[in-house]
């Protein structure tokens, strides 16, 4: 089974200016998702998506594929990535190039683990009753029966509960939120459903700093503060 990995990075970037090339622990914020990519021995091709010839540049360096660059139409804030992702696949299939796995990774996301991405992979070829995996996060505090809203100026549950929910956040039952990190999928899948989560998709549970990803400069300063720790 062939799987391509393909690496979104768009040039615009409002929380940060040119976030996906802003340095971070001293490489391009890309860098950190193209050098765990190359790691796993499972991908048959990695790929960047842009619209930017700076950000096509800089990734070639680091020893990627970029054969086109995206269309402004699948550039802007509201370009959904499954066009993106979609607008990849077709031109590979275009050339007769065909990928029986896509594998998702956003660049806004430095801490992921090669072992992760292998994982995701693994599943999809060893187990047939998943067409997807999706990596996930404990929500812990911010969970969903804590929740509100505002409506006519009156603060309501966001899930009604009939009183408030004042149990300790220890016997909540556990939920989990798309963490970005790895969306992983049967091509057939991707084009049947028209999505990157199929109906029959598999969790990968992920620790919190495997997860982070950068939106604003808080983001990214708390990541240069974990990388300088840590070395």
């Amino acid at each position: 089974m062939k799987v391509i990995a393909i690496i979104p990075a768009r040039a615009g970037s409002k929380g940060v200016l040119n976030k996906n090339i802003k340095i971070l622990g001293g490489k391009p914020l890309i860098a950190h998702t193209i050098e765990v990519a190359k790691k796993s021995n499972l991908i048959d091709k990695i790929v960047v998506s842009t619209d930017s010839s700076n950000i096509a540049e800089i990734s070639k360096k680091y020893g990627v594929e970029v054969p086109f660059l995206r269309p402004k139409e699948l550039s802007s804030d509201i370009a959904l990535t499954y066009d993106v992702v979609k607008h990849c696949i077709n031109f590979y299939e275009s050339k007769n190039v065909i990928f029986d796995i896509i594998l998702l990774l956003q660049p806004t996301v430095p801490f992921r683990k090669v072992e992760h991405i292998n994982k995701s992979i693994e599943i999809l070829k060893k187990n047939k009753s998943f067409n997807s995996v999706v990596s996930v996060v404990d929500v812990d505090g911010n969970h969903p029966l804590r929740m509100k809203t505002i409506e006519n100026g009156f603060l309501k549950n966001y899930v009604e509960q009939h009183e408030e929910n004042m149990i300790p956040r220890a016997l909540l039952p556990k939920v989990y939120i798309r963490s970005g990190s790895i969306y992983c999928i049967r091509t057939k899948s991707f084009k049947n459903e028209g999505s990157l989560v199929s109906k029959k998709c598999a969790p990968l549970e992920l620790k919190p700093q495997e997860t982070i990803n950068i939106d604003n400069y808080l983001d990214f300063d708390f990541c240069e503060y974990l990388i300088n720790k840590n070395e």
